[in-house]
C-alpha cells in the first residue's frame, strides 16, 4: 500500500473537478487512518494534508491531538508541519493546548535557534492567557539570548503575549525599555514596534520613554523605525506639550531632508496631529514666527504630493491637507488651484477628498468661482440622454451618481453656512439653485426646496428675481416627466409652486401660470406637490381678480370657469389633501356670480373680496421669538376648558352608530401660511374607558 503525499493530493482535487466532493472524502477516510500509524513520516504527511484539506473549509478539530503529537517530533521538518497545523486550526478553547505548555518549553530551551523560532512563531498564533502566564517567565529572560535573531522573534512573540495575558507586561517593561538600547538595529526595531503598538491603547504609560525615542529619532538612519518613533511622539505630545518645542528641529530637519515619502508623510501627518502647529492667528503672518514656516513648509511638500503621478500620494496629500485645513487655512488656499485640478481625477476617491477640502476653502470672496467649477462636475452628464441611459446600468454610473450627489450636497452646505453668510448675490444663488434641480439620477429636492422658500422669505430684494425663476422650473414639463424615475428632484416643484403664489405680485403673466399650475399632467406629481399647486393657483387667481377690477367680462369669466373645471376634476384625487383643496377652491368659485346682468359689466363683489383671505405680508420669524412671547396671566394649559361630563363608574352609554345625525361633525380652518383649508366629515368614533368615555 502506498500513502498519497501532499503533492499527490493536490493533483488529485485538480483531476477531479467533477467529483471533487467525492474525492476528497475518500481522501479524508484515507487520513483518518494514516495519522493512527506509528510511522512519525506517514503521520506528518498527513497532518501536512490535513491542513491543507482545512483551509478547503473542511475540519480537523478531530485531530488535534495528532497534530501535538507532530509537533514533539525530534525532526525539524515535522516539527515545522506540526506548528504550521496548529497555527492554522486551533482555538482559543481547543482542549489540547494544555498539553502544549511543556512542550513549547522545552522547544523554547532547545540547542537548535531554528527549533526555538518555530517555537516563537507558533506560540504567537495559539497562546491563551493560560500559555502566556506559563511561558512568560520563560520568554522574559530569553530577551538576553546571544542570538539577536532570536532576541527580535521575543520581542514581537511577547506583544502577543501582552494581549491575553497583561500582567506579564508590567514584569517585562524594564527589559522591554532595556531592548530599545540593544547593540542590534533589527532588535531595537522590534522594541519600537511592539511599544508603539501598545501605546496605541494607553499612550501616557510610555512617557518616561521619550529620552531614548528622541535619540533613536535623531540619530537612527532606519526609515520604517523612524516612522514608527514620530508616530508614537504623535501620539505623546498632546499628553506632554512641552515635547513639542524638543521635537520640531528634527522633525523639520527630516521633513526637509528624507526623500523617502512614507517618512515624509509620516512626519507632516505628526506635526498637524501632534499639535506642533498650532492654530491661525492674526498675527502668524510673520516669516519670522516658527509655526507659520513650519505650517508653510509642510504645505509645499504636500503639493509634491499632489502633483505626483502615483494615485495612492496624491490621495494622501489630500488628505493631510484636509487636516491641516481648519489650523492654517489661508497656508492651504494658496494652493487652490492645484487642489481645483484634482476635481477632474478619473479616481473618484481622489475627487471625494479634492471636493472635501475644497468645500472648506469657501469664503466670501471665492464662493461663485468654485459653485461654478462644481457645477461643472455635475451638469454636463443632463447633456445626453442615451449616454445617459447606457451608464446607469453600470457600477460607474452608481458611483459617479454618488460623487454628484455629494457635490450638490457640499454646495448646499457650505452656500447656507451661518444663514448664508457667504452669500453676497442671492440673485445668483438662486439662480444655482434652480439649476441643481436639472442635475440628474439624485434627490435632493427637498433640500433645494427647503432653500429656495427660505431664501425668498428672508430677502425681500430678490422675490421678484426668484417668482421668474419658479416660473422657468413650473414651465418645465422634463421635471414632471422624471417624476417616474426612482431618483428625482421634483421635490423643488413644492417651493417653485409656493413662491409664486406667495408672491404672486411679481408675475408677469399671472393666467399662463394658472394653467401650467392646474393642468391634468400635474397629477403625476406626489399629492403634497399637488396641493401646493392648486393653493398657490387660487391664490394666483383671486390676485388677478382683485388687482384687475376693470377687466373685461370675458376673461374673467372663461379663467373662472377654466379654474372651475379644473378643480372639479381634482376634487376625486386619491389623495386627501388634494380633494380638500380642489373641493374648497371649486366651491369658493362657485359662489362667484358671474351672470350676465342689464347694468354696465363689473367684477363680483365677492370675488374682489376672494384676495382678503390672503391679505398680510409673511415674514421671517427668529428662531427664539416664541420664547419673548409674555405668557398671558392665569393661563393653565393643561386645564380643560370645558369640563367632561362625570359619567357613572358602572355604567358607560356608548352612542351608537347608526345615530348619523349625533355622530356627524364638520370642521372647517384656514391659515395664513396657505398651508391648507380643512372640509371634513366623519362619524364621532368613540373609545370606552373604565370610568369615562372619551370621543376622539
Amino acid at each position: 500500500m502506498f500513502e498519497k503525499s501532499l503533492t499527490d493530493l493536490i493533483r488529485g482535487i485538480r483531476a477531479n473537478k467533477k467529483n471533487e466532493e467525492a474525492y476528497i472524502n475518500q481522501a479524508l477516510d484515507e487520513i483518518r487512518g494514516e495519522v493512527r500509524r506509528n510511522d512519525p513520516d506517514i503521520k506528518a504527511v498527513a497532518v501536512a494534508k490535513l491542513f491543507y484539506l482545512h483551509m478547503h473549509g473542511y475540519d480537523m478539530s478531530w485531530a488535534s491531538f495528532h497534530v501535538v503529537e507532530v509537533m514533539s517530533s525530534s525532526k525539524f521538518t515535522h516539527k515545522r508541519i506540526g506548528y504550521i497545523a496548529a497555527a492554522i486550526s486551533f482555538k482559543q478553547d481547543t482542549d489540547v493546548l494544555m498539553l502544549c505548555t511543556n512542550l513549547i518549553k522545552k522547544d523554547l530551551s532547545s540547542n537548535n535557534f531554528l527549533e526555538t523560532a518555530l517555537a516563537l512563531n507558533g506560540l504567537c498564533t495559539i497562546v491563551t492567557p493560560d500559555l502566556g502566564r506559563d511561558l512568560a517567565p520563560d520568554l522574559i529572560a530569553m530577551l538576553n539570548h546571544s542570538r539577536p535573531y532570536i532576541r527580535k522573534r521575543v520581542l514581537l512573540c511577547l506583544y502577543k503575549v501582552f494581549l491575553k495575558y497583561p500582567e506579564a507586561l508590567r514584569v517585562a517593561f524594564p527589559r522591554l525599555k532595556d531592548k530599545l538600547d540593544d547593540s542590534d538595529p533589527s532588535v531595537v526595531s522590534s522594541a519600537v514596534n511592539v511599544i508603539c503598538e501598545l501605546a496605541r491603547k494607553n499612550p501616557k504609560s510610555y512617557l518616561n520613554l521619550a529620552p531614548q525615542l528622541y535619540n533613536l529619532l535623531t540619530n537612527s538612519s532606519n526609515n520604517w523605525m523612524l516612522i514608527k518613533i514620530v508616530k508614537l511622539f504623535g501620539a505623546l505630545t498632546p499628553l506632554e506639550p512641552r515635547l513639542i518645542k524638543k521635537l520640531v528641529p528634527p522633525i523639520t530637519s527630516l521633513i526637509q531632508s528624507t526623500t523617502a515619502m512614507s517618512l515624509l508623510y509620516e512626519c507632516i501627518h505628526t506635526v498637524i496631529t501632534g499639535q506642533m502647529i498650532s492654530p491661525e492667528t492674526p498675527g502668524s503672518d510673520s516669516e519670522d514666527n516658527q509655526d507659520t514656516a513650519l505650517a508653510r513648509l509642510c504645505v509645499s511638500k504636500l503639493q509634491l504630493f499632489v502633483e505626483d503621478a502615483d494615485q495612492n500620494l496624491k490621495y494622501l496629500g489630500l488628505f493631510a491637507l484636509c487636516k491641516l485645513l481648519p489650523l492654517r487655512p489661508r497656508a492651504v488656499t494658496e494652493h487652490r488651484d492645484t487642489i481645483l485640478e484634482c476635481l477632474d481625477d478619473k479616481d473618484i476617491s481622489i475627487r471625494m477628498r479634492a471636493l472635501e477640502l475644497i468645500s472648506g476653502m469657501v469664503t466670501k470672496k471665492n464662493v461663485i468661482d468654485i459653485v461654478k467649477k462644481l457645477m461643472l462636475q455635475v451638469t454636463p452628464l443632463s447633456e445626453s440622454k442615451d449616454s445617459r441611459a447606457n451608464a446607469s446600468a453600470s457600477l460607474f454610473a452608481a458611483s459617479e451618481n454618488n460623487y454628484s450627489l455629494e457635490v450638490v450636497s457640499r454646495i448646499l452646505q457650505f452656500c447656507s453656512r451661518n444663514t448664508y453668510e457667504l452669500i453676497t448675490d442671492f440673485e445668483w444663488y438662486v439662480a444655482a439653485l434652480a439649476r441643481l434641480v436639472h442635475v440628474p439620477r439624485i434627490s435632493v429636492g427637498t433640500e433645494i426646496s427647503s432653500q429656495l422658500i427660505d431664501v425668498a422669505v428672508r430677502v425681500k430684494e430678490v422675490r421678484p428675481f426668484a417668482v421668474a425663476q419658479m416660473v422657468n422650473l413650473l414651465s418645465d414639463t422634463s421635471i414632471i416627466e422624471s417624476s417616474s424615475l426612482e431618483v428625482n428632484n421634483v421635490e423643488a416643484l413644492f417651493a417653485a409652486g409656493w413662491i409664486c403664489g406667495e408672491f404672486n405680485e411679481s408675475l408677469a403673466d399671472p393666467l399662463e401660470l394658472l394653467d401650467i399650475l392646474t393642468a391634468p399632467n400635474i397629477s403625476k406629481l406626489p399629492g403634497r406637490i399637488q396641493a401646493v399647486y392648486l393653493h398657490a393657483s387660487f391664490k394666483i387667481y383671486s390676485s388677478w381678480v382683485h388687482r384687475s377690477v376693470h377687466m373685461a367680462e370675458d376673461p374673467f369669466k372663461e379663467n373662472t370657469a377654466m379654474l372651475q373645471g379644473r378643480y372639479h376634476k381634482f376634487s376625486t384625487s386619491e389623495d386627501l389633501e388634494v380633494q380638500e383643496r380642489a373641493s374648497i377652491s371649486y366651491q369658493l368659485l362657485n359662489l362667484v356670480d358671474v351672470k350676465t346682468s342689464v347694468e354696465e359689466w363689473t367684477v363680483p363683489k365677492l370675488a374682489l373680496e376672494l384676495s382678503s383671505l390672503f391679505d398680510g405680508e409673511l415674514n421671517p420669524v427668529g428662531p427664539r421669538a416664541q420664547k419673548k412671547v409674555p405668557l398671558p396671566e392665569g393661563l393653565d394649559l393643561d386645564k380643560y376648558i370645558y369640563e367632561p361630563e362625570v359619567e357613572p363608574a358602572n355604567e358607560v352609554d356608548v352612542p351608537d352608530d347608526s345615530d348619523a345625525d349625533d355622530g356627524l361633525f364638520r370642521e372647517l380652518t384656514s391659515s395664513r401660511n396657505g398651508d391648507r383649508i380643512v372640509e371634513e366629515d366623519d362619524r364621532r368614533r368613540t373609545e370606552v374607558w373604565p370610568s369615562r368615555v372619551v370621543f376622539v
